[in-house]
């Protein structure tokens, strides 16, 4: 791996020039820009606070944006992980999120060596759509407070929206104001300029200049150190086996989001640049940059969509974008951190309710229900509401495991046509009168132990036959208990003085047939290529 990795290098920078460079110096800024707001709401949406953010932008971009599988993506915190960190956070404090990012990393790396980053695409993308639309209502939910000034209690949404039965919702006008004054800016910001001047820059920086010219009574970012390793920061004496166990499950839901959309952003990144992305060495560096991050006071971090898309349309050539968006991050840091300082976190709850409403794939939440895909539609809802009732690792495995239900219903539903020979076989108008009482039977899907049954009842209210033709050309594939059903079938033809004659055979099938010792069984004469072959040989006896 480490020889492929310096041979990409070789490749990426074979023909590194002064031009090149400047399109990675202006889309590194460009990325920063839209990274620095980012970066400040999700380290304070994580439960941390905005240094953490800042401290967590900036080394996943020389980390992972440097050993990264591919040139193109950013990596930062995102609001995915936020979602689970935030409740985490409220129980056990700084120090939980960032025990739980260290053994996120571990399980990133084991996940990486066991090379399970291929994994991921056996995710139904209804399934991703509504873990996004539920990641999309935690954030939102979460920022509540902060945008409306609002005062709750609980540990998760549910819980803090019930609160406000016996607290109250009494509305603060200067917080909302600026939270609107955010979601306005952002909103109507002309999309033309957005692509040189982030729409949810422009709305901090304004938000920020109201805040200096006014005397508003509202809750701000606080300090900002002007330090890369931050006093709150995760020591090996923080942690041990006693104590581990609140940490694991969280830890799994973060490395299992970080590689879903790792891979999300890479695929998009593909799909935008036409190149490649080694999905194994990108989930070791995740790995990597998730296990050095708490050591500075960083959040979990991974490649995210909206940060990788900009960074290519801006006009990004190699990985030195990422370290352009690092460089301007920590200059940031050091010369504007008073200034960031005095941010309201009214306003960064403006940028993540329209980050959160943005973040969602209205195509295809459009698409589900507008062509009523009956399927698509039960995952994204029932994954959606896992989501936000039961939490995002929950929902992960609720998703999958709706859609293994929903395959196997699918699957089970055998397409079988009978017919005579007459009707199907150019040669049944002169057949004998014997061969009249043969049936063709085309037998279409999976046959597995959720969808013999429909065949062998099909099979068996045939009446008055001697021979049965099975063709099943659009059978790919059979499982063991349909082949054990296929053996009780033949034998009770044989007893009822019925032939089975099989055709038709796919690769799969016929390898079933062969290790089962079916093909035996049935007599090798009475397995045929097609039915044609099965007719003719009924028409020679």
């Amino acid at each position: 791996m480490i020889t492929q990795y310096l041979d990409d290098m070789r490749r990426e920078f074979s023909d590194y020039r002064p031009s090149v460079f400047v399109k990675d110096l202006l889309a590194g800024l460009t990325v920063a820009a839209v990274a620095l707001p980012l970066a400040l709401a999700f380290g304070v949406s994580s439960g941390a606070d905005a240094a953490s953010g800042l401290v967590t932008a900036i080394f996943a971009g020389l980390i992972i944006g440097i050993l990264g599988g591919a040139p193109y993506q950013v990596s930062g915190p995102t609001g995915t992980m936020a979602a689970i960190l935030l409740p985490l956070s409220a129980t056990y404090g700084i120090q939980g999120v960032l025990i739980t990012g260290f053994l996120s990393g571990v399980i990133l790396l084991v996940a990486a060596l066991l090379k399970a980053g291929r994994l991921v695409s056996i995710i139904p993308s209804a399934v991703i759509t509504g873990f996004t639309a539920g990641i999309a209502i935690l954030i939102a939910g979460g920022q509540i407070d902060h945008f409306f000034g609002t005062t709750s209690s609980g540990s998760t949404l549910l819980q803090s929206l019930a609160s406000y039965r016996t607290l109250g919702f009494a509305v603060q006008w200067q917080p909302l104001m600026f939270g609107l004054l955010v979601v306005f800016i952002m909103v109507f910001w002309p999309k033309k300029w957005a692509t040189k001047l982030p729409s949810s820059l422009i709305a901090i920086i304004v938000a920020l200049v109201v805040n200096l010219i006014g005397s508003f009574s509202v809750i701000e970012v606080g300090s900002i150190p002007k330090a890369l390793i931050l006093e709150q920061r995760f020591h090996f004496s923080d942690i041990s086996f006693e104590n581990l166990r609140p940490f694991i499950t969280p830890a799994i839901g973060v490395a299992a989001i970080g590689m879903v959309e790792s891979l999300l952003a890479g695929a998009a990144g593909e799909k935008m640049t036409h190149m490649k992305m080694d999905p194994d060495r990108w989930l070791i560096s995740q790995a990597l940059g998730n296990l050095v991050m708490p050591f500075l006071g960083g959040v979990p971090a991974t490649a995210a969509i909206a940060r990788t898309s900009v960074s290519v349309k801006a006009g990004m050539r190699t990985r030195v974008t990422n370290i352009v968006h690092s460089v301007v991050l920590i200059l940031s840091m050091f010369l504007l951190g008073p200034l960031m300082g005095r941010i309201p976190l009214a306003a960064l709850a403006g940028v993540l309710m329209i980050t959160s409403w943005r973040m969602n794939d209205w195509l295809s939440i459009k698409r589900y229900f507008k062509h009523l895909y009956k399927t698509s539609i039960a995952q994204f809802i029932v994954t959606m509401a896992a989501t936000v009732i039961f939490g995002l690792t929950t929902a992960i495995l609720v998703g999958i495991g709706l859609s293994m239900v929903l395959f196997v219903i699918r699957s089970s539903n055998l397409e079988i046509a009978v017919s005579n020979i007459d009707e199907r076989h150019e040669k049944g108008k002169n057949l004998s009168a014997k061969l009249t009482k043969v049936r063709l039977v085309y037998v279409t899907g999976q046959l597995f132990f959720g969808s013999i049954d429909n065949l062998i009842t099909a099979l068996e209210e045939l009446q008055g036959v001697s021979t049965i033709i099975l063709s099943i050309r659009g059978v790919p594939s059979i499982d063991h208990s349909a082949m054990l059903e296929l053996e009780q079938l033949h034998s009770s033809m044989q007893n009822s003085q019925i032939a089975l004659l099989f055709c038709g055979l796919q690769p799969q099938v016929q390898r079933q047939f062969s290790r089962a010792g079916f093909d035996d069984v049935v007599g090798r004469h009475n397995i045929f290529a097609n039915a044609v072959e099965a007719i003719d040989s009924l028409q020679n006896e």
